[in-house]
């Protein structure tokens, strides 16, 4: 069994001074880039009402908006079983230092993720967009104010998708790749269609719940990872917690035996040809 070490918290947090802020989803969360210039046959750009289109930002890579993939339900939990990647997707608040560092460690180990952010997160740390995309990976919608967004009514449902829309267009050009509800590991059919009409034709779920928002310890939150993923998955993880940045190596690592490679969720879901053939391998139930 993969053994992960307890590092100290100057490691942890590297330069960062003053508490950890570990801030938590809740119970149930559901808390190389892909070239600008090229698209997968089958798969197509999707502008959301008044977004701005892809464009190259400054010393970095282009940010991409949703992309629609003809065949694909509303709601994806997982990709293609029969390829070779999975997908960690990380819900965006919690302490920034830590997030920084755990960017870092993915792009040590050669991996590129999803950053679903919250908006009062992006609010206070505006440039952390920016090092999203710049390491290579993607970052979409987790809601303005991370509240229960599936509850809410249809208008306060649409502002928490929106607003957050609107400061990940004002910081990157586009709406992001995708949008995740706030304390819901699904979307209900209402926030679907909200979320596709402010442009996201794809809500993204998961099928492989880290619990490391519970702060179980890194070992735990390394073995129920590794105890479930398989080609395909889509791993929920959070920042903000320092037992998920000491766990991911080891992740990583566990993941590259099994002959898996993370990457992006969109590029999970170009795998195997699945932008034109989509539908057949996909469900809206964890699998």
């Amino acid at each position: 069994m993969l053994q992960v070490s307890s590092p100290s918290r100057r490691d942890v947090l590297r330069s960062a001074s003053g508490a950890v802020a570990a801030t938590t989803c809740g119970v149930g969360c559901g808390h190389h880039a892909v070239s600008s210039s090229s698209r997968p046959a089958g798969a197509t750009e999707t502008p959301s009402s008044g977004a701005a289109s892809d464009r190259a930002t400054p010393a970095g890579h282009a940010p991409r908006g949703p992309v629609r993939f003809p065949g694909l339900p509303p709601q994806i939990v997982h990709g293609p079983r029969g390829g070779s990647a999975v997908a960690l997707t990380f819900h965006g608040q919690g302490d920034a230092e830590l997030a920084r560092s755990l960017l870092s460690e993915a792009e040590r180990a050669g991996a590129r993720v999803t950053v679903l952010a919250v908006g009062t997160w992006l609010d206070e740390h505006p440039e952390l967009a920016r090092r999203v995309l710049d390491g290579g990976h993607e970052l979409g919608n987790h809601t303005m104010r991370h509240r229960a967004v599936c509850a809410l009514p249809a208008d306060e449902a649409y502002a928490e998708i929106t607003e957050c829309a609107d400061r990940l267009r004002r910081l990157t050009g586009t709406i992001g790749s995708w949008f995740r509800p706030s304390q819901a590991r699904t979307a209900t059919d209402l926030v679907t269609r909200l979320a596709a009409r402010a442009g996201y034709p794809h809500v993204l779920s998961y099928d492989v719940d880290s619990q490391d928002f519970q702060d179980p310890g890194p070992d735990a939150v390394r073995d129920t990872i590794l105890g479930q993923v398989r080609a395909g998955s889509v791993v929920s993880l959070h920042f903000g917690h320092t037992g998920t940045l000491t766990a991911l190596p080891a992740v990583l690592e566990g993941v590259r035996g099994r002959g898996l490679h993370a990457v992006t969720a969109t590029e999970l879901m170009h795998s195997d040809g699945v932008a034109a053939t989509a539908g057949p391998g996909m469900s809206t139930e964890t699998g």
